[in-house]
């Protein structure tokens, strides 16, 4: 059928590689496969030669470029190409002149490189033809960028990127100031074609990279996910639509909408899982802080009904006690603490010193690293009925007698607002408590859609599989897989044309669903399976 010999030992060895690069070139152009084959106006050149000159004319008062990429098929002065012949259609059949479309591959030193990207820059190159490797990278030639063509799909998603930020980039300035700050990303598609292929696997490659640097590659499963207004429609849609069967396209927004929601779901499962932690945390903080609270309160009682007063009725007297010292004269106190923060020895212990208002006095032995050399610390602390330790100063014991004497005292003074903060703490606390509450208690709403979107989903690929058509052995095509597209002139001053369809019943109609999902960003060509001829009179294109 290709018209070429039988294949040979080597190249049987390779015959999946010279497989796919027929399917390449198949996708591309029929010419690139034999010359037999002739022009035709449902071509991706003619496609592309079309939307090229509609964009040139709509901004030619600004002078705006174009890009269009091709990693297959490039220009070659020598021999046929496609890129040559898009050129050939720009000015004989729209009459865009030959100086305005060039070819990076025609700059062959970086001077002439520089020159051409100045002249794009400057409006004298309109359109400029390359591929991925020579016009994907080191071309700052957007300010009158407009529209970017791709005639292939490369195979790693990081080259879609590349090419499209020729012109997707800061100092696009004609894109700012007259087309609404946006830049036409235009993807030339055939239909049941390798394009599909290509398409399925930069999806596979482009989920692969982005649930890697977002930390959420699953442990047995990738996760599709949704796709946002950054990433656009996703390639399992675009395979779905170059399939020519709307069922597929179905079954990917139906994937897409339950992903999206399984999702969602497992955020607020998350969510949920979250502020249950948090809840538990919360009331665990609380119900400490209560015990603080009472203990606290019960000491506070217990000193409120012990404390003993001066004649004056406002000075509290400090009737400190300690072992082995008869009296509580203040500098006596003070001196034997000093002697005690000198010379006690309890090893980590608590241990116990003297009493004041039926509250035990301590000491502790602390020994800390200062400089090298292991240093002994002693602090001093109050314990009443509540079990709460109180000190002063970090329990550090003043050198002056009479200060030393009121350490107890003063220690006894930090629980009114040691409880305080207690209850102020427990009253934010507590704020949060009824909206965690009702997470926690929450259900999500959305569940029975997703069943139904999932009962839809088994539902339809039933449909699917009993659909697919018996292959026609005889033929060796699809049955009930012909359809026409024929488009009737209307009223040439009007410049308006109506496209109608004609298939059958078993065929399904793809246009609407493609022009729902992508307007004019895809254009979809036929190949057909014998060397077609140029219809001039009846136009069989269409664009979407």
């Amino acid at each position: 059928m290709l018209g070429r010999p039988k294949l040979s030992e080597s190249e049987e060895k390779a015959k999946m590689l010279i497989a796919t690069d027929y399917a390449r070139k198949m996708s591309l152009d029929m010419r690139l496969i034999s010359p037999k084959y002739e022009d035709h106006v449902d071509n991706k050149a003619s496609h592309v030669a079309k939307m090229v000159a509609d964009y040139y004319k709509k901004f030619d008062q600004h002078k705006a470029t174009q890009f269009v990429f091709s990693d297959l098929g490039t220009y070659k002065p020598s021999e046929w190409n496609p890129c040559s012949e898009i050129k050939r259609k720009l000015m004989d059949d729209y009459g865009i002149p030959a100086h305005e479309i060039r070819f990076i591959q025609e700059a062959k030193t970086d001077k002439a490189r520089k020159t051409m990207i100045k002249d794009m820059n400057e409006g004298k190159i309109r359109v400029l033809f390359g591929s991925t490797e020579m016009l994907g990278t080191g071309v700052n030639a957007q300010k009158r960028c407009v529209a970017i063509h791709h005639l292939d799909s490369p195979w790693r998603p990081s080259d879609l990127e590349q090419r499209d930020g020729r012109g997707i980039r800061k100092g696009n300035d004609i894109a700012k100031m007259y087309a609404d700050n946006k830049v036409d990303v235009v993807i030339y598609a055939v239909e049941k074609s390798l394009d599909a292929y290509k398409f399925g696997l930069l999806h596979n490659k482009q989920l692969f990279i982005r649930q890697l640097k977002n930390n959420s590659l699953g442990a047995r499963t990738i996760d599709e996910g949704s796709m946002d207004e950054k990433g656009g429609m996703n390639f399992s849609e675009y395979v779905a639509i170059l399939s020519g069967n709307t069922e597929l396209l179905e079954k990917a927004r139906l994937e897409k909408k339950i992903a999206s929601l399984e999702s969602e779901r497992q955020a607020f499962t998350r969510g949920k899982s979250s502020s249950r932690y948090k809840l538990e945390g919360i009331m665990s903080d609380v119900e400490k802080n209560n015990g603080y609270i009472n203990r606290i309160t019960k000491d506070i009682d217990a000193f409120n009904s012990r404390v003993q007063y001066a004649q004056d009725g406002t000075t509290r007297l400090n009737p400190v006690q300690l072992d082995g010292l008869k009296g509580s004269d203040p500098k006596e106190v003070g001196a034997k603490l000093n002697e005690i923060a000198e010379k006690a020895r309890t090893y980590g212990a608590y241990q116990q010193i003297g009493t004041l208002y039926g509250f035990n006095l301590l000491v502790k032995s602390e020994t800390t690293n200062k400089e090298g050399f292991d240093v002994i610390q002693n602090r001093f602390f109050i314990k009443g009925e509540g079990e709460l330790l109180y000190n002063y100063n970090h329990g550090v014991m003043a050198t002056d007698p009479k200060t030393a004497a009121q350490n107890f005292l003063n220690a006894l003074d930090t629980m009114p607002k040691l409880l305080e903060k207690y209850q102020t703490d427990n009253e934010k606390l507590q704020k949060d408590i009824p909206v965690l509450k009702e997470v926690v208690e929450g259900t999500w709403r959305k569940e029975p859609e997703l069943k139904v979107l999932k009962d839809d989903l088994i539902k339809l690929d039933r449909e699917i599989q009993l659909s697919l058509n018996p292959i026609n052995e005889t033929e060796g095509v699809p049955v009930g897989n012909n359809f026409d597209v024929t488009t009737n002139q209307q009223n040439k001053s009007q410049g308006k044309s109506e496209t109608s369809i004609v298939q059958d019943a078993s065929m399904p109609n793809t246009l609407q669903g493609i022009k729902e999902v992508m307007g004019d960003r895809l254009v979809i060509a036929s190949v057909s399976g014998s060397p077609p001829k140029v219809e001039k009179k009846e136009s069989k294109s269409f664009k979407l």
